[in-house]
Formats: C-alpha cells, structure tokens, sequence
C-alpha cells in the first residue's frame, strides 16, 4: 500500500507524488485535516474554505481515476498509525513542502514515524524550490529544466474498500469567524479557467494595469491561491505561459511585454519560497539582526485594529484594507503599501500585521508571505528602503477615486479635489471625526521620523558587513540571457506573479 499524502498540492494532474505511487503499487490517496495546524495564528477561515472546496473536486477527480479522495481528521502520525494497523503500508508519498514553522516541526514528527514503523517516506519536488542547496548559483537555470520537464500524467487507481470521511466545516475546526463574501472559490477548475482567460485575453494590459487596484483586479492572472494550495501546479502554468508566448503575432507587443513580465514573477515566486526554505527564522526574526529591538516588541492595539480594519483616516489605505478584508486579495503594489504603513508610520513590529495579512490572503504563501512582510519592512538588510505616502498612491493609483470611494462610502460629501485628503476638505468638519475617523498619524512627519531610524542602522559599517552575508545567501542571481525579463520583486508582497 502507498499512501499519498496531500498537502499544498490539491490536484492529480501534474502531481508527481500520485504518479511515481502509483507505479509502485496500490495507492491511498489521503488528506489529513490537522486541527492543531488550523489553530495557528496565521491560517484563518478563508483559507479553509477555499482548500474544502478545492478538496471536494479533488475527490471527484481522483474518484474518476478509481479511487476517491480519503479524508480523516486529526493528528498525522496518529492518522498513519490507524491506517498502518489495517493496512500494510510500505511507503509515504508526498511533494515537499515548506510551510510555516508548525508544518516543519509536524514533518520531523513524521519522519521520525516512519523510521519507527519502517515506513519509506518519499518527497518529491513540488516545484522550483531546491531543498539542502548550499549555493545560489545555478538556482534559475534548475527552475527553467525543472519546469521543462513532461508533466506528470494521472494514473489509473485502484477501488479500496474504505470509509472516505467527510470535509469538515470550518466550525468544526473552530476557526473565528471570517466574513469574506467575494472571495475566490477553490478548486482546480475554476483555477484553469482564470490561466485561460489571462493567457487569451485579460492578460493583455497586465504589464501596466496590474499597480491600479481596479483595473488589477482584473488584468492580474488571479491564479495566486490556486498554486498556493496547489489545484493548478507552477510547472502547467509556466508551460502554458511559454507556449502562449511563441503563438504570438509578430505585431502583438502588448501581449509581450505583459507575458514576459508575468513569466519573471513566475520566477520570483519560487526565488521568495526559497529564502524560507534555506533560513526558517524569517517567519519570526529579522533577516538582518541588527534591527533587532528597532521597534517596540508588543504593537499598539488601537493602533493595530484601526489599521486592520480600515480605520486610518486615509481613505486609499482604509479602502485597500477593506477591500481586501471582502475580497481575500490585493494587488501587489498596495500589498506592499499596506505593509509598509504599518510598519514605517506605524512603527509596529512587522510579526502583527505580518499575521493579520497572513490570515486575510486567501493566496497565504509563508515562505512568499514573510520574506516580502519583512521587505516591506525594511529589515532584509538587502532592499531598498520604500516607504510609500498614502496620500500619493491614493491619488496615483486612483485617479477617478473610483476604488476609494467604493469601500469608503463614508466619504460621499467630499469633493473629488480632497478625496485622498478630507481633513483639507471646506466641509471637513462634516465628516472627519463623525462619519468618518480622523487620521492616526502624520503620514509626512511618521515618514521622515521612520526614515531616520531605519538609516540610522544602515549608515554602520557592521549593517554592510551582515548585508554582505545576507546578499551572498538569498540574492538571486542575474542570467546574462535573461536578465531583461526578470522583473524586480521589491514592491510585491505575497504572490508576486499575481500581484
């Protein structure tokens, strides 16, 4: 018996690991809901709601190859150890996986029962991501010839005669409640029909749309949960990016220059889940530990909850916060900004609001997640320092104020002139500090204040001699052939290829 352990790649299409069992022998494919794992700070509601959808098809797609999805709920090596009493198991097959910390510690755990049990435990690639590598060079060469590769084909199952076990509820597990009513669904389909529909014909105005948190919406590919929990792998989606991109008429230079654009995301994507992989401290220390101390280690609640809940006093930045409370996503660039508010106007540590994001990305990658939390930041110690004015990116990125005023009704009886600025509106006294909240802070005075501190750390030469350490670890490496399609992650937060 071969037992096929899911995780963070709900699909039989391309899966490796289902492939390669099932040439060994009788497969059992299983799912684990862990309620230990959903109890952790940084998964929520959502994101369990869109893997219970995504698991449903999945067990209709494997049902198809003969044996549907088994599902059981509780500890892993507890699951194992029932099944093992029944079954005579000879092998655990699962793709890697680099998660948050609870998923590292729960996989030793399971390494350690397979040993005891003399149960063979194999891993294979899920993705770009390289495990114990010692060097960075060559990385982007071995994602392009992993991604190369043939996809791996479904298999023929055999029928077991076993309880399937139902999906829970998200109550079941007891997760707080998560109004997200516009959500993305799960599932492997619908995943498929956005890789289409952005190949074909929204993807066109990618490259110059996908800053706008409107016209983003819907020009970005949208695909970021479907390959975060796995329903459509990264390797189908850069081949059908590849074959879209040499169909192309010659005269087609908008589909180029947003297709190659998107394809370099597809590279960062991996580069980012990378850094986790290689140092796991990311998700709770600073990447450059002389920042260390730099910010108060407990946040300030008041301050924390208003930002959370769009209760700034900045419309753009309470309108992006908003929509993405609704929604489960945001584009890149106001990913980015959100962050970098609270933690340069703020002044919070990146830890909180790096877990209230986490928990608010329906597309929550960790190892994506955290290295662009602390980015944004400005603790790497190897990115530009950007801290973004509220003010100017609302009036940038929204010209119309359209956006804004969409999730910041409130705001109705303020002229188009002082949208993104109420409190200089004639009628601000109608509305700031009634309707709607006065600002928090001083987004000029916040700015220059944290611009002081951070630099005060990067002007030392022991900041110079740890970013060199840092660099040589975790900075990608430029291709001379392919340098000019990389796109620069340093303004994307979370999945960077969907923005």
């Amino acid at each position: 018996m071969q037992i096929v352990w899911f995780k963070r790649d709900l699909r039989v299409q391309d899966n490796s690991a289902l492939t390669r069992a099932a040439e060994c022998g009788e497969v059992l494919p299983l799912y684990v809901v862990e309620p230990d794992l959903w109890q952790q700070p940084d998964m929520s509601a959502r994101h369990w709601g869109f893997i219970a959808e995504t698991l449903e098809q999945l067990r209709a797609d494997l049902g198809k190859l003969g044996q549907p999805l088994v599902i059981r709920t509780g500890e892993i090596t507890k699951v194992l150890s029932d099944l093992h009493a029944t079954e005579h198991l000879s092998a655990l097959w699962s793709h890697e996986e680099t998660g948050n910390n609870w998923t590292y510690r729960r996989d030793l755990k399971v390494a350690e029962w397979c040993t005891e049990h003399g149960v063979r435990w194999r891993e294979v690639k899920n993705h770009g991501v390289q495990r114990r590598m010692t060097s960075r060079e060559g990385w982007a060469r071995r994602w392009d010839a992993h991604m190369a590769q043939p996809k791996a084909l479904p298999p023929v199952l055999s029928a077991l005669e076993m309880d399937l076990g139902r999906v829970p509820s998200s109550k079941d597990l007891q997760l707080v409640s998560d109004s997200c009513p516009d959500r993305q669904p799960g599932g492997r389909s619908v995943g498929l029909k956005l890789l289409d529909s952005f190949l074909h014909s929204r993807g066109e105005t990618y490259q110059r749309a996908m800053s706008s948190p409107l016209q983003g919406a819907y020009a970005c590919s949208r695909l970021s949960p479907y390959l975060a929990w796995g329903a459509v792998s990264m390797r189908e989606v850069a081949q059908a990016t590849g074959q879209r991109q040499q169909n192309l008429s010659s005269g087609a230079q908008a589909w180029r220059k947003s297709l190659r654009s998107f394809s370099g995301r597809l590279h960062w994507h991996c580069h980012f889940i990378q850094k986790l992989e290689d140092e796991p401290r990311i998700e709770f220390k600073n990447l450059h530990k002389l920042y260390d101390d730099l910010r108060p280690e407990q946040p300030d609640p008041a301050n924390l909850y208003a930002w959370a809940n769009g209760q700034t006093g900045y419309p753009f930045l309470d309108a992006c916060m908003r929509s993405l409370r609704a929604t489960g996503w945001l584009n890149f660039r106001m990913r980015a900004m959100v962050m970098a508010t609270a933690s340069y106007h703020l002044w919070l540590d990146w830890r909180a609001p790096g877990l209230e994001l986490a928990r608010l990305f329906t597309d929550y990658e960790p190892g994506i997640h955290w290295n662009q939390v602390q980015m944004q930041s400005g603790t790497t110690g190897i990115n530009a320092v950007r801290i973004y004015n509220p003010v100017k990116q609302g009036k940038d990125q929204d010209p119309s104020g359209a956006f804004t005023r969409q999730w910041v009704p409130e705001l109705a009886a303020i002229a188009d002139p002082y949208l993104q600025e109420p409190w200089s509106a004639p009628n601000t006294a109608a509305v700031v500090g009634t309707l709607y909240p006065e600002r928090i802070f001083d987004h000029l005075a916040a700015a220059k204040l944290a611009r002081e501190r951070i630099w005060a750390v990067r002007r030392t030469p022991a900041f110079h001699i740890e970013a060199a350490a840092i660099q040589s670890k975790h900075g990608s490496r430029k291709r001379r052939s392919s340098s000019k399609a990389r796109s620069k992650p340093s303004a994307q937060l979370s999945l960077p290829l969907d923005g």
